[in-house]
């Protein structure tokens, strides 16, 4: 009986920026009836997962936080994890989130109840109900490993980089990096001098620009607590610096500079030129997510480095074999192969009308109106939803947008007295030939690489194809016209008011 379940008007999975945002907005529009449900036993999200060495953010600090709570203490340029993390737990505990966090709750299943027009959500700790479900779990939550034969097999630590195995003992080790991706980017600098030898295999070479990072000085950090207007303005400029970094990605035929920097960063860090030969990218900047590192290119020279580029075989027990057949000694396993993006567990795990699942809805090609709300899911939002994602700016801009849109279209249901809202199926249909054709001509779909950008369908369903200031744009307005509405919940159902869970 519903009678007997906890019910809350809103329910939020995850609580890493997006949750975060979506709970002090909330709050500040009034809304008093929310909570949210946390696997962890913290927040931060990817934050607070991502722990390996060297784990920093590619953004600059003041862009990397939200406009709402900045924050005048960053120590760097380029703020390494422990201090997002901090922050991210400050904004949760100033802002009044912390409390409303059921920790420990890992939902299962969230699947729309049309009979009695609920979400139904079965958590790790019970049964709870809901109005409306926001899903905030991002796309960097589930660790992407390889199905590489014989990998049980091995004898020593094996771990994804996001899964760091703080326990293992690598100083002096034989240590195989699977994977080139963002993530091994940092940690195989700091692996370097410890480890006895590092065999980095690599499937495609990324391209790697300069870090400009430096410490932030106690004068400046004091000018900004003194002077807010002042670090208001710096983020205001590292924002449009930022949108311009879109242009060769949207223009591939302008981005010769670009590239030509990224080329000098590898010849002047790489001499010896057979492995130059082997980290030069063979398809346009920007096709992949560009990385930045000023020590990644300068470890991969050391002699205890090696950069294999052939396919591997199997795993043994004690190895990793390619497909020449020959054999790498290895005591641990690390991997550096990102996240399921594309396939997100979240898909399997949230059914709307009729059971159907929000992977079987996407059929390969995730897609969501605005980024924002699926059709035969009522009442659900997505916020870092398909085609939100960024190659050249903040995510936290898109954040913010996404969760104001919420907010707007809350206060429409509430203001016209309806209770159930999705997108029509011509708001749908309009959103994703929007999308299809931004994308054509970027360097995403036209720049000869096969990125994690690209869906199984060969569609681009990662990234806005399109400056950050025009998502803003377009999110700034709530369009009723493009969706449908109806009457709500059926029955009375119990109303969970505790603050712990």
């Amino acid at each position: 009986m519903l009678e007997s379940v906890a019910h809350n008007r809103i329910a939020i999975i995850g609580t890493g920026f997006s949750g975060i945002a979506a709970a002090v907005r909330l709050t500040e529009a009034g809304e008093s009836d929310f909570v949210l449900y946390e696997r962890s036993g913290d927040v931060g999200g990817t934050w607070r997962d991502n722990t390996y060495p060297g784990c920093a953010c590619d953004v600059p600090s003041h862009l990397y936080s939200f406009s709402f709570a900045p924050n005048p203490s960053w120590s760097r340029a380029f703020s390494p994890q422990p201090e997002i993390q901090h922050y991210l737990r400050g904004v949760a505990n100033s802002y009044g989130v912390t409390p409303r966090v059921r920790f420990h709750h890992e939902i299962e299943d969230a699947s729309w109840d049309e009979a009695d027009r609920v979400w139904r959500l079965n958590t790790s700790q019970g049964e709870r109900t809901a109005d409306i479900l926001v899903s905030a779990v991002g796309g960097l939550s589930a660790p992407s490993i390889p199905q590489i034969q014989g990998l049980g097999d091995f004898e020593g630590p094996a771990f994804h980089s996001a899964e760091w195995d703080h326990e293992a003992e690598l100083d002096g080790k034989r240590v195989a990096v699977i994977g080139t991706g963002a993530s091994a980017i940092q940690f195989v600098p700091e692996l370097q001098p410890r480890a006895a030898s590092i065999d980095l295999f690599q499937r495609t070479p990324p391209w790697i620009m300069p870090r400009r990072d430096r410490p932030i000085s106690k004068v400046e950090r004091r000018l900004f607590r003194t002077f807010p207007a002042l670090q208001k303005a710096v983020r205001t400029a590292i924002y449009w610096g930022r949108e311009l970094f879109a242009l060769p990605m949207l223009k591939p035929r302008i981005a010769g500079r670009t590239e030509l920097i990224a080329r000098k960063h590898l010849e002047h860090q790489v001499p010896d030129p057979e492995l130059r030969a082997k980290l030069t990218p063979d398809y346009s900047i920007g096709c992949k997510r560009i990385l930045l590192s000023n020590q990644y290119y300068r470890s991969l020279g050391e002699e205890n480095v090696e950069v294999v580029t052939t396919c591997i075989r199997e795993i043994r027990r004690d190895s990793v074999v390619t497909v020449d057949g020959v054999e790498h000694p290895a005591d641990a396993i690390v991997f550096g192969t990102g996240f399921k993006v594309a396939d997100m567990p979240v898909g399997h795990q949230i059914h709307g009308r009729g059971g159907v699942s929000l992977h079987e809805t996407w059929a390969g090609s995730p897609t969501a109106h605005l980024g924002v709300t699926v059709g035969g899911f009522p009442n659900f939002f997505m916020l870092m939803g398909p085609n939100t994602g960024l190659g050249h700016t903040s995510v936290t801009i898109m954040i913010e947008a996404q969760v104001g849109y919420l907010v707007e279209a809350l206060r429409h249901l509430r203001r016209d007295d309806t209770s159930v809202m999705e997108p029509t199926p011509a708001a749908i249909r309009g959103w994703r030939s929007e999308i299809d054709r931004l994308s054509e001509g970027t360097v995403w779909t036209a720049g000869g690489c096969n990125s994690w950008y690209l869906d199984d369908n060969g569609k681009n369903s990662i990234l806005w194809p399109s400056f950050a200031t025009s998502y803003r744009h377009r999110l700034g307005t709530f369009r009723p016209d493009e969706f449908e509405f109806g009457p709500g919940r059926t029955a009375r159902v119990a109303v969970d008011t505790s603050v712990s869970a």
